[in-house]
């Protein structure tokens, strides 16, 4: 008799796994890098769509445009990424963010937020967290094919050189790099995933939360 697979956890169950900072790219091989979004860092659902920010608080009227977005995916999907304010050449800008999210709503003049997103954990009842991360990338990649507005796929490289360096010229936040093959470890701040700030980046304690 098969064995019955455990029920996928809910947002409620979940906790973001968290990086690592250093201050060089790894030198070995077998690292993907992805752009660090100087954003809030929230977990989301499809369908009935919330957002639970990463001390655990409900952040879904915080940002109703995104309740709209994630409500134009198919259900059953929890996902992991920044909620940004970015500007026209898709730069992050934190303190247009903070001042919006302080209202803890939509009002007028708000800044138009977007949600970057570059992990799945749970997909059609199913739990990705024990899967590579390649397999949760390309689960990701095929579920936002065609994103809605206001929802951005955050791709990642394997030169992290030529990733880091573009950072350096936009003035960008950093790059996070991430162990080929790594699983998803909620909650515990991980060497698999790590940050690695731009020179002169402001230090990510400036704001209370």
């Amino acid at each position: 008799m098969a064995s019955r697979q455990p029920p996928a956890p809910t947002l409620d169950d979940l906790q973001p796994m968290l990086l690592t900072e250093r201050k060089t790219l790894p030198r070995e091989p077998g690292w993907h890098f992805e752009i660090k979004y100087d954003g809030y860092r929230m977990l989301a659902t499809t369908g009935t769509p919330r957002l639970k920010s990463r001390n655990g608080a409900d952040a879904t009227a915080w940002f109703p445009e995104l309740v709209t977005t994630l409500s134009a995916l198919p259900a059953g999907y929890i996902l992991d990424g920044e909620v940004c304010v970015l500007d026209d050449i898709g730069r992050s800008d934190f303190e247009r963010l903070h001042a919006r999210a302080r209202r803890r709503g939509w009002h007028k003049g708000a800044a138009h937020v977007a949600y970057c997103v570059f992990d799945l954990l749970v997909g059609k009842g199913k739990d990705f967290r024990g899967q590579p991360i390649e397999r949760r990338k390309a689960a990701l990649r095929k579920l936002l094919d065609e994103p809605p507005a206001g929802l951005l796929y955050v791709d990642s490289v394997e030169d992290g050189a030529w990733l880091y360096g573009h950072a350096l010229t936009l003035g960008l936040e950093g790059v996070v790099g991430k162990r080929a093959g790594s699983l998803y470890q909620g909650g515990e701040r991980s060497r698999d995933w790590i940050k690695i700030k731009r020179p002169g980046a402001v230090p990510h304690q400036r704001f209370t939360r």
